[in-house]
């Protein structure tokens, strides 16, 4: 029976090409698009997974409330991590976590930068990043030793034993190669090339047992069997023992395997985080694939006419319909295995763009069982929510009316078909709009005034002997040409790096905990980065040498503190007093998205990490760059000149944002196309049941332009209603997602009516194709049988 069923099956899918080749493309491209996000989401939920202990492994983090809010954080003291070890016995392990930093690495003549980090030696017990040579108990024993991944291995000493290999770190301290690790995964929350110990950061003297500098990150772990909930309380009051200026502030160790994608936080509770984008992508994948199963169900009843004499035949001769159910169930599970071969195909074709497009690593394990046992589920799971409405709908055809051909219910006002294209157009328009909403979206904001010039601005750290020699490095790019403008800054413009809420200043309010941004600049930062002064003076430590306790501020800034007059009046920071010599215009200086926050500039340019550099417009990039380099070198030559331009650097705040109108353009361009599909085998399904009422208004003289009007308008009422669903739909969805928007535009009546009026025009284009063919047929040919 099964072998009858199969070739049936065959059969039609033969027989009737055209509609085969429309359902296996649709199933196709929802197979592929399904698989690509599911394989994607996988990967995501995988992050730091692999590691032993990490179900025992939390990160410390800081809660403190500010203004009616509880303010949470991960940076934490750097003594906090020794003193939770010898406080607390339910600690099995402690590390500290230096964040990452790039140092210029010296092997004989060869010199390359790399990024990694300063732990404590009980890192790599808590964490499984496995060692190829050298023993975890001394690879970060010895004050000089050095823990390198294995590619960074081969990129120092080629193919030799870097064991016991001799490496000179930023031109200073020579360390010992102790440890070779192999290559972190991709799915790792940390990216290091490199380790070294702790004890190197006390040797230097830049370990401290200052409760309030919060500048690392603290990782803990537990004993086996230690209740979190018990713990969490004992050592939540950890602050107030050691820091009296703390005491409100609680310490709060979150679960690390959280952490990647729920790390995310609002008044103190966990709110999400990574994870929302996953939900995200998860629920488009499943419209997208649901969008693509109603275009079979259409496409196979459409056709049901065709079959209806197959199945009247095969009840009276003893079929039931359970039996006819299982072989158009089966017809459709072998639509679907041919589908899924085709999108197999599709997203191999597809991976590498798309892990280009969400910087991914995404890659299909065929040796998984998970992996072969989901996609056997996915494509029995899609040919049964494909084919059950069709077998429901074909075995139950009664044998007396097919063989008489009355079954069929002429221009039904309400059918299961109609009702599944106007879901699939509501769902084409609620990703049209939020196309159209998400690319308003961001040009409002890339078209925001920055309230400094981008153009032509670079900067670069400041390393090796840059610091030291930096007043000539300055005069000497001023006087070359290469630039009209230098100062030195403690970040790039594009980055905060420092806040707080405890400055004070003439009439502060004792209860205002304003966060308030810090950046540090020496002279000309105003003329180099284009800032507006709108009061008083930019600074000049030439003129002024005074300058270096002196401050610029901001409009929010000032607007405030609530100074009538800013000019001369006194901030005090960081256990120093700051004379306000200029207010700037608002700039944006963290995102683009949100609003304006107050900024303070200290003069002090000894605190700068940073050079910017306003290149001079009259001559070429490719000069000024030439130019900059050779000089560099002259001054600094034992490190590579490094840049960054500004204005790239600005442009990837909007990486997330585009990312979400890439998905949302994809989105919308399948379901359309899917839909169209769904769309043209319903209006085949009309066109063919009214074959003969078409021929009868023919003979009564019809002209074709009246039919197809007349077969047109039936699908455009359904369109319609779809615009009518999707409205609402589109603008709550969209409405949420601009709160997270400070600086967002307003939704306005034509994007609704824009992405209605796009449906109609595909729609009609889609139908109009089927009304012309059925208008242009000879009637004699329609109503011969009559």
């Amino acid at each position: 029976m099964f072998k009858n069923y199969l070739k049936i099956a065959w059969r039609n899918l033969l027989r009737n090409r055209g509609f085969s080749v429309l359902n296996i493309a649709g199933l196709s491209i929802g197979l592929a698009a399904t698989a690509l996000i599911v394989l994607w989401v996988d990967y995501e939920l995988s992050f730091n997974k692999f590691h032993e202990r990490g179900d025992r492994i939390y990160q410390v983090y800081n809660q403190y409330p500010v203004d009616g809010e509880i303010w949470t954080w991960n940076s934490t003291p750097k003594i906090m991590g020794p003193t939770i070890k010898k406080d607390f016995p339910e600690v099995e392990r402690v590390s500290r976590y230096n964040y990452d930093d790039t140092y210029l690495f010296s092997v004989g003549d060869k010199r390359m930068k790399a990024t990694g980090t300063i732990v404590d030696p009980d890192f790599l017990y808590m964490f499984s990043f496995p060692l190829i040579n050298g023993s975890r108990e001394t690879v970060l024993a010895d004050v000089n030793s050095l823990v390198v991944t294995e590619t960074f291995a081969k990129e120092l000493f080629g193919e030799n034993d870097p064991m016991g290999q001799v490496v000179k770190i930023d031109n200073n301290d020579v360390f010992k190669i102790s440890g070779v690790l192999k290559d972190l995964p991709s799915n790792s929350g940390f990216h290091f090339k490199f380790l070294i110990p702790w004890s190197y950061l006390k040797q230097i003297g830049h370990d401290d047992k200052h409760w309030g500098n919060n500048s690392i990150a603290t990782y803990i772990m537990l004993k086996e069997n230690t209740d979190y909930a018990s713990f969490l309380d004992k050592i939540g009051n950890l602050r107030e023992i050691y820091d009296k200026d703390s005491a409100d502030m609680v310490t709060y160790p979150y679960p690390f395997f959280r952490n990647y994608l729920y790390g995310e936080f609002e008044n103190g509770e966990e709110v999400g985080g990574r994870i929302a984008i996953i939900r995200l992508f998860s629920i488009i994948a499943f419209i997208i694939l649901l969008i693509a199963c109603i275009n079979f169900m259409n496409l196979s009843t459409a056709r049901s006419e065709k079959r209806a004499k197959e199945v009247g035949i095969r009840k009276v001769i003893g079929a039931q319909r359970g039996g006819l159910i299982s072989q158009f169930m089966g017809e459709s599970i072998l639509l679907s295995v041919l589908s899924a071969l085709f999108a197999f195909v599709l997203v191999l074709l597809v991976l590498p763009k798309f892990n280009e497009l969400l910087q991914t690593e995404v890659r299909i394990d065929y040796t998984d069982p998970i992996f072969w046992s989901s996609a056997l589920g996915i494509i029995v799971f899609t040919g049964l929510l494909a084919g059950s409405y069709p077998a429901l709908y074909l075995s139950a055809f009664k044998p007396i009316s097919v063989l008489k051909g009355t079954f069929q219910k002429l221009n039904s006002k309400f059918s299961a078909r109609k009702v599944l294209v106007v879901v699939q157009f509501a769902a084409a328009i609620v990703f049209i709009t939020s196309t159209l909403i998400v690319k308003q979206q961001l040009n409002k904001v890339q078209n925001r005034q920055m309230g400094y010039s981008k153009d032509n601005l670079i900067y670069t750290y400041m390393e090796g002997d840059v610091k030291q020699k930096y007043q000539g490095i300055r005069n000497e790019l001023i006087a070359s040409g290469a630039a009209t403008s230098v100062t030195r800054t403690v970040s790039p413009v594009t980055e905060n790096w420092s806040n707080s809420w405890d400055m004070e200043w003439q009439g502060k309010d004792f209860d205002d905990k304003t966060l308030i941004l810090r950046f540090t600049a020496g002279e000309a930062i105003a003329k180099t980065l284009g800032l507006e002064v709108l009061a008083g003076r930019d600074l000049n430590h030439t003129l002024y040498p005074s300058d270096s306790t002196a401050m610029l501020i901001n409009e929010t800034a000032a607007e405030h503190m609530g100074f009538d007059e800013p000019i001369g009046n006194i901030v005090k920071d960081m256990g120093m007093d700051w004379r306000i010599i200029g207010v700037v215009k608002d700039f944006v200086f963290t995102s683009p998205f949100q609003k304006i926050e107050p900024v303070i500039i200290h003069g002090n340019g000894e605190w700068t990490n940073f050079i910017h550099l306003k290149l001079n417009p009259k001559n070429t990039m490719s000069q000024n760059l030439a130019q900059v380099e050779s000089i560099f070198e002259k001054f600094n030559p034992e490190y590579p000149f490094n840049y960054e331009f500004v204005d790239q650097q600005y442009a990837n705040k909007f990486i997330d944002e585009q990312r979400t109108q890439t998905l949302a353009n994809l989105s919308a361009l399948l379901t359309i196309f899917i839909s169209c599909l769904g769309l043209f085998g319903l209006a085949s399904y009309m066109a063919e049941n009214r074959i003969k009422e078409i021929g009868v208004r023919k003979v009564l003289g019809a002209s074709v332009q009246s039919i197809a009007s007349l077969l047109s308008l039936d699908f455009l009422k359904l369109v319609l209603i779809s615009v009518t669903l999707a409205v609402p739909i589109s603008w709550y969805l969209m409405s949420k997602w601009l709160q997270d928007f400070a600086y967002r535009v307003t939704i306005s009546w034509w994007t609704f009516a824009l992405a209605g009026v796009l449906a109609l025009v595909i729609a009609f284009l889609t139908v109009s194709y089927q009304a012309v063919k059925a208008a242009i047929v000879n009637p004699v040919d329609s109503l011969r049988d009559e």
